[in-house]
C-alpha cells in the first residue's frame, strides 16, 4: 500500500498567460495574509461570505487586510441564494465601499459564495480582481478553479454566468475541519470525477485510500485536492471557455443539475447530484454499448464507500428530468449533447443523445 505522509503546502499555477494565478493548497493559509496579500492590487476590498462561515473565519480574512478599506457582504447559506437578487446587493456593497477599479472581491465560503462573487467580480465596472478562498473541499477542487462564475434562475442552473478567472486561489484545508461530514463527501464526489473522467491510475488510487480519504487523514486529502487541481488547471489551459476538452469536466452534470433542479436545490447538495449523475452516464453508457458493467460496478462502489448517494431521491419524475435536462448549456441544435465513458479515465463528448435511452435509465430500477 502507498502511504502518503507529506502535509507540507504546495502551489498549482492555472496559466493563462498574463492571467495566470496560483492554487495554493495546505494548512495555515488564511492566518497568513503572506500567502495572499501580494495578490491585491487596490485600497477597496470587499469579503463576500455566508452567515455559516463568516463567524469561523471572517476576523481572520479582514486582520489580514489591515491598512486597506474593507468590508464585507454576507449571504444565507445555500444553493438556493446564488440569486440574482444577491448579486444586486453584493454590487449596492460595493458601490457603498467606493470600490474603484482596482478593487478586489474575496470569496470566503463553498461554491455558492465563490460562484456568485466571481460574477459580481465580473459585472463590477466590467469587471474587477477577486480572490477565491474556498471553505469547502468541493470548492476547493472544483468551482474555484478555472474560472467559471454564475448564478441560478428557477429553470435552471448556473443559466447566466461568464467566465473570470481569480487572482488567486487559496485553499487552507483547516477549514474542512468545521465542514458537516455530508457536505465533505459531496466534495470526494468532485475527486472521483476528475479520475473518472481521465485518470485510470488516480481512479485505483482513490480505491486503494477510500476510508482513510473518507476519514480525512490530512496527508492523503493534501495529495487527492492537489491531483484533482493539477488534472483541472492542465484542462483550462488548454480549453478556458470550454469549447472542447473543458467541457468533459461535466461528467454527470447533465443529470445532477437536473436532480438539483427537480428538488429546488434543497434536497441534493451538488456533489450528491454529480455522484448520481455520473452513475447514471456509466449506466447509459452501459446501455449505449461504450462501455462495460465492471466500469459502472466499480464507479458505484467507489461512491459507496465515499458515503455518496447513488439513487435517484424518491418522487422525482424521470419526464420531469428530461425535460430540465433539454435546457442543459452542453446541448446544441435542440438535441442532447451528453458526457459518457468508454470506461473508467476515457469519457467524451457524445452528441444526439436518443431521449428514449436516457428515460430507460433515469426510470427506477
Amino acid at each position: 500500500m502507498t502511504i502518503v505522509t507529506d502535509t507540507r503546502p504546495c502551489s498549482i499555477d492555472v496559466v493563462l498567460g498574463a492571467r495566470s494565478y496560483p492554487v495554493s493548497i495546505g494548512q495555515g493559509l488564511l492566518s497568513d495574509s503572506r500567502h495572499w496579500r501580494h495578490a491585491l492590487r487596490g485600497r477597496h476590498v470587499l469579503v463576500i461570505s455566508n452567515h455559516t462561515v463568516a463567524p469561523l473565519y471572517l476576523d481572520r480574512v479582514l486582520a489580514g487586510l489591515e491598512g486597506l478599506q474593507a468590508s464585507s457582504f454576507l449571504l444565507d447559506d445555500g444553493e438556493a441564494h446564488k440569486t440574482f437578487a444577491n448579486v444586486g446587493n453584493a454590487l449596492n456593497a460595493l458601490a457603498q465601499l467606493g470600490a474603484t477599479r482596482d478593487a478586489c472581491i474575496i470569496a470566503l465560503g463553498g461554491g455558492v459564495v465563490g460562484d456568485l462573487a466571481g460574477f459580481t467580480a465580473a459585472c463590477w465596472m466590467r469587471g474587477i480582481d477577486f480572490i477565491q478562498m474556498p471553505t469547502t473541499l468541493l470548492a476547493m477542487v472544483d468551482s474555484s478553479v478555472g474560472g467559471k462564475t454564475g448564478v441560478n434562475l428557477p429553470a435552471g442552473k448556473n443559466l447566466v454566468g461568464a467566465f473570470h478567472q481569480p487572482r488567486a486561489v487559496i485553499a487552507d484545508i483547516d477549514t474542512l475541519a468545521t465542514l458537516p461530514q455530508r457536505e465533505y463527501c459531496a466534495g470526494l464526489a468532485e475527486v472521483v470525477k476528475g479520475a473518472a473522467i481521465g485518470d485510470v491510475e488516480f481512479f485505483s488510487w482513490l480505491e486503494q485510500h477510500a476510508d482513510a480519504l473518507a476519514a480525512r487523514d490530512t496527508a492523503l486529502l493534501i495529495e487527492a485536492i492537489a491531483r484533482k487541481v493539477r488534472y483541472k488547471a492542465g484542462v483550462v489551459a488548454r480549453d478556458e471557455t470550454e469549447q472542447g476538452e473543458r467541457a468533459l469536466l461535466n461528467l454527470g452534470h447533465s443529470f445532477g443539475h437536473a436532480l438539483e433542479t427537480a428538488g429546488k436545490y434543497t434536497a441534493l447538495l451538488h456533489g450528491e447530484g454529480v455522484a448520481i449523475g455520473m452513475l447514471l452516464a456509466a449506466r447509459l453508457s452501459e446501455r449505449l454499448g461504450m462501455s462495460a458493467a465492471a466500469d459502472t460496478a466499480r464507479l458505484q462502489r467507489l461512491l459507496e464507500r465515499l458515503a455518496l448517494p447513488t439513487a435517484i431521491p424518491p418522487g422525482m419524475q424521470p419526464q420531469a428530468l428530461l425535460a430540465l435536462m433539454r435546457l442543459d448549456k452542453k446541448n446544441l441544435a435542440g438535441t442532447l449533447r451528453l458526457i459518457l465513458w468508454r470506461g473508467i479515465g476515457r469519457a467524451e463528448i457524445v452528441s444526439g443523445v436518443n431521449e428514449a435511452d436516457v428515460l430507460a435509465v433515469l426510470e427506477p430500477a
